[in-house]
């Protein structure tokens, strides 16, 4: 095994653009549609439609191109990529080869090993193909064509990555650039993101690439890594005992963590590509890649450098809160509402983000609005109700959307702030609680927390601790 140590991976990463219609035709791109509902002629293939470029999907495809630093071609053309599947209405898919949108890009990623930049290869547009659905249970398969026609991008990354962790941190780092400019949702579980990867394995020290493999379709982080791990083992393992490695396509099984034979592996002479008849070439103009290169918004950079600078995070908040699209949409809108933006991240890297874990849901699956987290802030910040009240409303915020204000005015949740009130609730924990007027006496500073804690309860969570504290230490001092 120590021979062939040296792993090397390639990415292709196909995006569905979240334009509002397909690539080709008019038809919806609307996802979870009924079969075949947003379908046409042109679409489903039928002989004698031609196919009219939408204009968004080429300037998406500039605008992912220039913030992933790809040099944008200033003339660029379709391709025929002519395969025969049951998913491809055409038999043939408008793709890109020899002249794509975008080439000779990279972006920085950062692992625990430290930075490192993973160049790219081209970024082309094309067209999805549909989905096809078996029903075991009839014994038959069905054609979906609602996603056929679907705008693609492929982004082609270099063979410069060599682990799991650097697959991943790229991933994510492509993802988090393709949801800030909005391009995309990037969601892997509907399929809007899927991964191919091209893993070989070679002698260290060597310059030359081993044989590699393709896994198609991969969507989610996890399928990713483990299946770079077990490919990579299972090609070692194979060189090691002097065989060779086939350069196949392999299918990764999920639950049973391995990958297995789907066919040979493509050349691209298989596919027979040639200049598509029916599209013409398209010079793309200086002018018109500047007015997209000026419309670009805040990248994650820019963003945690305002937020530290203008708004007084610390670098740890900022990242988080950059680190996420939705959290960063969320942070803005409610500080723009409330004021207080570190208030605002320690409820979104605590209480949203513990909630998130504990019920599975991902920060795009969030339901409550910016002004219900921001009344929240509010009530809390001015003393109205309890850290511990405050926690306890958030929940039924993060789950129903409710209005914080008038869930506490309905079920009196507010503070007391009655003096009275809080001096018998006082002297009923001091009196209740002898040995811990005792511990205390005795300087046993902890004991006084005990004591604020019995008289909360008394109060049923509605009194303000630090006023309790005052009034016990009064009491017993």
């Amino acid at each position: 095994m120590e021979r062939y140590k040296e792993i090397v991976i390639g990415l292709e990463v196909h995006v569905e653009l979240g334009t509002k219609t397909k690539i080709f035709c008019d038809c919806s791109t609307e996802f979870g549609a009924l079969p075949n509902k947003n379908t046409c002629p042109v679409c489903r293939g039928m002989p004698g439609t031609l196919p009219v470029l939408n204009r968004q999907v080429v300037e998406s495809a500039i605008a992912v191109g220039i913030a992933t630093n790809c040099k944008i071609s200033k003339e660029i053309r379709f391709d025929r990529k002519n395969y025969f599947y049951p998913d491809n209405p055409q038999n043939y898919q408008i793709s890109q080869r020899y002249l794509p949108i975008g080439k000779e890009g990279g972006i920085e990623i950062e692992t625990e090993k430290g930075k490192k930049v993973v160049r790219i290869h081209q970024i082309q547009m094309e067209e999805d193909a549909g989905k096809v659905i078996h029903d075991t249970k009839r014994q038959l398969s069905m054609v979906d064509y609602n996603r056929a026609g679907v705008p693609l991008l492929e982004i082609v990354s270099k063979p410069d990555i060599n682990t799991g962790e650097e697959a991943i941190a790229y991933l994510k780092k492509l993802r988090l650039i393709l949801q800030y400019l909005g391009v995309s949702d990037c969601k892997l579980n509907e399929g809007s993101m899927r991964v191919d990867v091209n893993l070989s394995v070679k002698q260290q020290g060597v310059s030359e690439l081993g044989t590699r493999t393709e896994m198609k379709n991969l969507n989610s982080f996890r399928a990713i890594a483990k299946a770079i791990e077990v490919e990579g083992k299972r090609q070692i393992q194979i060189l090691e005992e002097g065989g060779m490695v086939c350069q196949e396509t392999r299918r990764w099984d999920h639950r049973k963590e391995c990958s297995y034979l789907m066919r040979s592996k493509e050349e691209a002479t298989d596919y027979r590509y040639f200049p598509e008849p029916d599209l013409m070439p398209i010079r793309i103009s200086d002018q018109w890649i500047e007015s997209i290169q000026a419309s670009q918004p805040q990248m994650q950079e820019e963003k945690m450098e305002y937020y530290q600078k203008e708004l007084g995070l610390p670098q740890y908040d900022a990242k988080i809160m950059t680190g996420d699209k939705y959290f960063a949409d969320l942070f803005e809108a409610t500080t723009a509402i409330c004021g207080k933006p570190k208030k605002v991240s320690n409820w979104i890297m605590g209480e949203t983000i513990h909630l998130m874990r504990e019920r599975g849901v991902d920060s795009d699956q969030l339901i409550f609005s910016p002004e219900n987290l921001a009344k929240l802030v509010a009530l809390a910040d001015r003393g109205r109700i309890t850290n511990t009240v405050a926690k306890e409303i958030f929940e039924k915020v993060f789950c129903e959307n409710i209005d914080p204000e008038h869930y506490v005015e309905e079920n009196g949740l507010s503070t007391v702030d009655d003096e009275k009130t809080l001096w018998q609730a006082a002297r009923q924990a001091v009196e209740d609680s002898p040995r811990s007027v005792e511990d205390y006496r005795k300087g046993k500073g902890k004991a006084i927390g005990f004591l604020v804690g019995q008289t909360m309860k008394i109060l049923q969570g509605k009194g303000n601790p630090s006023v309790i504290k005052e009034m016990l230490q009064k009491l017993l001092d």
